[in-house]
């Protein structure tokens, strides 16, 4: 029933912290959590969401959701896109030296950060492994980056002050951190948040249902300032469909390029006159990222 009086002048925004079902965990402007239901009219509600809820009796109810800024989606098991969080505004791709980091990997994370229109950069972990050559040949491997704008940030939780690059970026951002398997998010995770027992306590305590689990999408206050969502679903999200043009649009540095081959119809993978291919050539597109680029592109729509 619609609320009246009092009630609704009690209004308030609030974050969806995480979803469990139809409960949901609304934190206030203060940091203050709350227990809510949700009118079945607003559609899907994911952790990160913003959200207006008024108080009730016994938690709250969420009455509208505000449009999101960012959706970040996985296929269900039918093949269509699930939100599983909204409105973040930075994806922190983890690579290490070990296990032997994927590039192709790593261009497929920074297309699908184009594609939902959020910052990205990669983060080095680990680097307390690696010294010498190694690490320089490491840090070089991964220079091609940087030259187009993603920041590359090298990071250890084992020392001292092994986060602080990492903890400056994250301060104005809602990010999540993605890689493959055995990078060390985990421990990133745990490093960057010292008082997630305690968030994590308090999140038991207003759901009522004893220890929080993190199964599910949550959203984290970092201690250095801004949020990370952390979930075992966001660590391995995947590209969505996407066309032809999509994906030369989330390869940033072919953007300048696209539409001044002499085809219109041009690949990029051998026609004569391919103004990308010329680029690689005269050195403004690394050669792995046009490899990288073919190598999605193969399967997907035609663009025309």
């Amino acid at each position: 029933a619609a609320l009246t009086g009092a009630a609704a002048d009690a209004a308030s925004p609030g974050r969806v912290v995480v979803r469990h079902g139809q409960n949901l965990y609304v934190a206030d402007e203060t940091g203050g959590l709350h227990h809510c239901l949700f009118r079945q009219n607003l559609g899907e509600l994911v952790c990160g969401d913003r959200v207006v809820w008024q108080p009730t009796g016994s938690g709250g109810v969420v009455t509208a959701r505000l449009d999101r800024t960012s959706t970040l989606s996985r296929p269900d098991y039918a093949g269509r896109d699930k939100a599983i969080a909204a409105n973040i505004t930075q994806v922190v791709v983890v690579v290490a030296a070990r296990p032997e980091p994927s590039e192709y990997l790593v261009d497929q994370y920074l297309v699908a950060a184009e594609q939902i229109g959020v910052a990205a950069l990669i983060a080095l972990n680990k680097i307390d492994l690696v010294e010498g050559a190694e690490r320089e040949a490491l840090l070089s491997r991964f220079a091609r980056y940087p030259a187009i704008g993603y920041p590359l940030v090298t990071v250890s939780a084992k020392r001292a002050q092994g986060l602080a690059p990492l903890t400056e970026r994250l301060r104005d951002h809602t990010s999540i951190l993605v890689g493959q398997s055995g990078v060390g998010k985990s421990s990133l995770v745990n490093a960057l948040l010292p008082d997630r027992e305690a968030q994590t306590g308090r999140l038991s305590e207003t759901t009522g249902h004893g220890r929080h689990t993190t199964s599910a999408a949550t959203l984290y206050r970092l201690p250095g300032g801004g949020e990370l969502i952390d979930s075992p679903g966001v660590r391995s999200f995947r590209l969505g469909r996407l066309d032809r043009a999509a994906l030369e649009q989330g390869f940033r540095e072919l953007r300048d390029y696209v539409g001044r081959c002499q085809f219109r119809d041009c690949s990029h993978a051998h026609e004569p006159g391919c103004a990308i291919r010329d680029a690689v050539e005269a050195g403004k597109i690394h050669p792995g990222r046009l490899a990288n680029f073919l190598h999605m592109a193969e399967g997907l729509a035609p663009r025309y």
